[in-house]
């Protein structure tokens, strides 16, 4: 073991970092999640990703969790700060008091780390850190995963991008290269500010072309067209790509809807309109989405699952949460089937445990994405998934 690399939060991020970064190094990762702790103790994932589980058996990683900042801190050479920073509407900004927090916390213990903000972050704001804390060794390599595809995304990533040209900056990409999979990998060195403007400009490209066939479903509902012969035609075009096509209730989850309005608050005294379209048109698709389901008159509305994607386990800003606030503010009853759920009520509406009982009562099911499950009652099923996939 060549190097000692602490990282802290067990997420998305931070999980399947630690899966690839323990191959060669002495890892150990810090959360306050105790729950957490006690499942990588157990040497099970802390998120839903089958690769996750399937790589540690067979490569018998030898994880450190840890509650303990001072066991975490001490004498490691990297410090990864792998938590969330969700976006505050008051302030219009990223909340980033917890990566701020976490390197002073660290600094008081090792003032020799070099400290890599994988957590998305405003543009400057990596910069304005080192400054403010008068540290330089602070630097930004954003990360690009997919839900459920976390693990696989780091073994296999599309680039590497770190926010820096230093030495340890240089030692760092190697660590990710040797312990990926792929070779080869595109790498990209530059300044801190550049690497987070492309954080936020590729999560915002995304949701644009989500929003682009999204409103070309809402096109083809209105107008009475055929929106798989139209994606399908406009698809086949090798400049655009038969790819991230598939209309859903919206864009939705850990990272699109918060970069997307972080991205567009940056822009403050820049001329635009494409971004603040990208911002409204999410909104706009559930209001019209909302409204076709009203249209038939609904008794009670079942919402089949709460995840975005069906390998996900993540519900945090889906978009069918916004269809169900719609549809309720218009009196409409509504009934939740999420197994990952434990409670018995969401959003003030019930939660049915079992499945039979969830299709029996509702009249008309919605579905973000389709599932076997409901090919039964397949006649009650709104959904606007053409594919049958992500």
């Amino acid at each position: 073991m060549r190097n000692k690399i602490t990282i802290v939060g067990a997420g998305y991020v931070g999980m399947s970092l630690s899966m690839l970064l323990s191959k060669f190094n002495s890892v150990t990762v810090l959360d306050k999640d105790n729950k957490k702790i006690k499942a990588l103790k157990e040497k099970k994932s802390t998120i839903k990703d089958e690769d996750i589980n399937i790589f540690w058996k067979k490569n018998n990683l030898k994880i450190k969790p840890t509650l303990s900042s001072k066991t975490a801190y001490k004498d490691a050479r990297f410090i990864l700060v792998c938590t969330p920073t969700n976006y505050d509407p008051a302030q219009n900004y990223f909340d980033t008091s917890a990566v701020e927090n976490i390197i002073r916390d660290a600094l008081k213990i090792n003032d020799k780390a070099t400290f890599v903000i994988k957590s998305t972050v405003p543009v400057g704001y990596t910069e304005s850190l080192r400054k403010k804390l008068k540290y330089k060794n602070i630097i930004f390599s954003p990360e690009f995963l997919r839900e459920g595809r976390a693990l696989n995304d780091n073994l296999y990533p599309s680039r590497i991008i770190v926010g820096s040209k230093n030495k340890e900056a240089k030692l760092f990409v190697k660590l990710l290269q040797e312990n990926a999979e792929k070779k080869n990998i595109k790498t990209f060195y530059m300044k801190s500010s550049d690497a987070e403007a492309v954080k936020l400009f590729s999560n915002t490209f995304l949701a644009m072309r989500v929003s682009f066939f999204n409103e070309l479903d809402s096109y083809s509902i209105s107008k009475q067209l055929n929106t798989k012969s139209i994606v399908d035609g406009v698809s086949a075009d090798e400049r655009i790509g038969n790819f991230y096509n598939n209309p859903s209730f919206g864009y939705g989850g850990y990272c699109l809807p918060k970069d997307t309005k972080q991205l567009l608050a940056n822009y403050k005294d820049v001329p635009q309109n494409l971004i603040q379209a990208v911002v409204q048109s999410n909104s706009t698709r559930k209001d019209f989405i909302a409204n076709e389901i009203l249209k038939t008159n609904p008794r009670i509305v079942g919402v089949y699952l709460l995840s975005m994607k069906t390998e996900s386990d993540n519900f945090r800003d889906s978009s069918i949460q916004g269809i169900i606030k719609r549809i309720k503010a218009k009196g409409v009853e509504v009934i939740v089937y999420e197994p990952k759920l434990k409670k018995n009520k969401f959003f003030g509406s019930k939660v049915i445990k079992k499945l039979e009982d969830f299709k029996t009562k509702s009249s008309l099911i919605i579905a973000n994405r389709r599932s076997d499950e409901l090919e039964d009652v397949n006649d009650k099923v709104y959904t606007r998934d053409l594919y049958g996939d992500n």
